[in-house]
């Protein structure tokens, strides 16, 4: 992935903030690759107490994302934690893997990524 982010084109518009530096924009990539690859992928699942940032499920297993831009991926992970944002999937039988990513604006990439 971070191989990815590196190739992708940096372009600025005088005046404007690049996209790239949004975590929106990251998010919307990941969901964008995952679906390419034939995976069932949701942005902004919706659960009691706010929104999972993606969604990734497999016949095996259940990846539940969170997004910082310029903060921590363990902030990201408790986030998911203090959220309780894998409660909707305990009964599902499934592996569910929480992971906290850190994108960088001024690598514009992964900083780093931790799964619990």
């Amino acid at each position: 992935m971070q191989s990815f982010f590196a190739d992708t084109p940096y372009e600025v518009i005088a005046g404007q903030k690049p996209e790239r530096d949004t975590e929106l924009h990251y998010q919307n990539v990941l969901f964008i690759v995952f679906r390419l690859i034939g995976l069932y992928a949701k942005v902004e699942y919706h659960t009691s107490n706010g929104r999972i940032d993606l969604v990734v499920q497999t016949d095996r297993y259940i990846y539940i994302m969170e997004f910082k831009l310029n903060g921590s991926a363990e902030d990201a992970l408790r986030q998911i934690d203090e959220k309780r944002y894998a409660l909707p999937f305990a009964n599902d039988g499934r592996k569910v893997f929480k992971i906290g990513v850190n994108f960088s604006s001024e690598t514009r990439n992964i900083e780093r990524w931790v799964v619990e």
